[in-house]
Parts: structure tokens; C-alpha cells; sequence
């Protein structure tokens, strides 16, 4: 499982026009699934997102209450290694991916995180504001 975590000042989620997801002062968090990724791995993505020391004053998303904007990306498993097109052989099929992310999000909002999300599979407008800028790349 690999997630691109950034602190943010603002950041939605858009599809169709509508806006489906969005926080203030946060975590912007754009998630993949690799096909061999477990819910096992999904709790432990979860604990590592919600105490990951990079808001301001190093707090983390657990001992600020900052919300989290949760977005499916499988292209974090885009590998460019060889010619000129991304090959997608290591990300997870959707009906693997889809239950993982939504573990991701049950574990961190029993956590008690305040957690918006994307839409899965849909064509998602993402906007940020970041702060800093401060993004950091966390692998399980």
C-alpha cells in the first residue's frame, strides 16, 4: 500500500460538478493499492496516516483532531521504468482496491478521524491548497 500524504490548508474532491469531499487544515491523502495488499495492511496504513507527525508544531492528525481527505489513486502504481507508457501490472484490480481504501477509512474513522473521501472510480477533480509545501511518501 502506498499513500502521498500532504498537509494542506484546503482540499476537495469534485466529480460531476459536485463537490463530494472536503476539509480545511489537514491531510490530503491520494491512496494505492498494490495486489498484494491485505486489510491487515490497510490497519496498518490507517494508524500510520492518523499519527504521522507533519502537521504544524509536528502534530499529526491524532493529537489535533485535523481532518483527512481520503482519495483512491491507483496510477501510484504506474510503473515507468521501461518505455513511455505506464504499466499498471502491480496496482490492484478495482475489486480488490475498492474494499481495501474503504478499510483504510473505517480503521482511521474508528480512530475517531474525521475522514471525507473521493468517489471510487469515478473521474475526480482533486484541489489543494498545500501548506508548506509539505508532502511526504508512505510505503507499507
Amino acid at each position: 500500500m502506498r499513500a502521498v500524504a500532504a498537509r494542506v490548508k484546503s482540499a476537495s474532491v469534485t466529480v460531476d460538478s459536485r463537490i463530494v469531499g472536503s476539509i480545511k487544515a489537514g491531510l490530503l491523502v491520494l491512496l494505492g493499492v498494490h495486489t498484494d495488499d491485505t486489510p491487515e495492511k490497510a490497519a496498518i496504513m490507517a494508524r500510520k496516516l492518523y499519527e504521522l507527525r507533519i502537521l504544524r508544531d509536528e502534530e499529526s492528525c491524532a493529537t489535533s483532531g485535523a481532518p483527512l481527505l481520503v482519495v483512491s489513486q491507483f496510477t501510484l502504481y504506474g510503473e515507468t521504468r521501461k518505455g513511455r507508457r505506464p504499466s499498471w501490472i502491480s496496482a490492484a484490480r478495482p475489486e480488490q482496491a475498492e474494499p481495501l481504501v474503504g478499510a483504510v477509512v473505517d480503521e482511521l474513522r474508528n480512530r475517531g478521524a474525521h475522514v471525507e473521501t473521493g468517489e471510487f472510480g469515478a473521474m475526480m477533480e482533486v484541489t489543494s491548497v498545500n501548506d508548506g509545501p509539505f508532502t511526504v511518501l508512505v510505503e507499507i
